[in-house]
């Protein structure tokens, strides 16, 4: 009796179906890191809903969209190495926004030079502008950081609808 080295149709079968299991299984994280960026708002999220909480205001959540959205404009800022919301001719809050899928209404905070979360959020909370923000009738939320060449911190804050 000779042991064939073909595959069976069935064995094919199977395997190629395992394959597609297999392949199905190994996604892309959503919530992978932008290159250039830290995603910081896991530890923005606590001090902005104790913030809100004082204020009896209903807490926000992490909102994938407003993270990239953040992440994008932290690389943005760090990449030009100046801290502002709108970078070049035709550049546009809204279609940044809408490119990123955030949920409007929304709104965003900036700030540079901070070199941790909580000194950021700190900055924000002690702008009124910035607090007027964090307080508004937003449900998500986004935080990230980019250092440009020089080293400096650029933060970027997205509220989301």
């Amino acid at each position: 009796m000779t042991v064939s080295t073909i595959p069976s149709r069935r064995g094919f079968l199977v395997l190629s179906g395992m394959g597609l299991l297999l392949a199905g299984c190994s996604t892309t994280s959503v919530l992978a890191p932008t290159p250039g960026s830290q995603d910081e708002t896991v530890a923005a999220l606590p001090m902005v809903n104790r913030l809100r909480a004082t204020k009896g205001l209903s807490a926000l959540t992490l909102d994938t969209p407003a993270r990239k959205a953040a992440a994008i404009q932290s690389i943005r800022m760090a990449k030009a190495e100046k801290m502002t919301h709108l970078i070049g001719l035709g550049d546009d809050f809204g279609a940044r926004m809408k490119k990123s899928d955030v949920a409007l209404p929304a709104a965003e905070n900036i700030a540079a030079g901070q070199q941790s979360v909580n000194a950021a959020v700190q900055a924000w909370i002690d702008s009124p502008k910035h607090l007027e923000n964090m307080l508004g009738n937003y449900r998500g939320l986004g935080v990230a950081v980019a250092k440009a060449e020089d080293g400096r911190p650029y933060w970027a804050m997205v509220l989301s609808g």
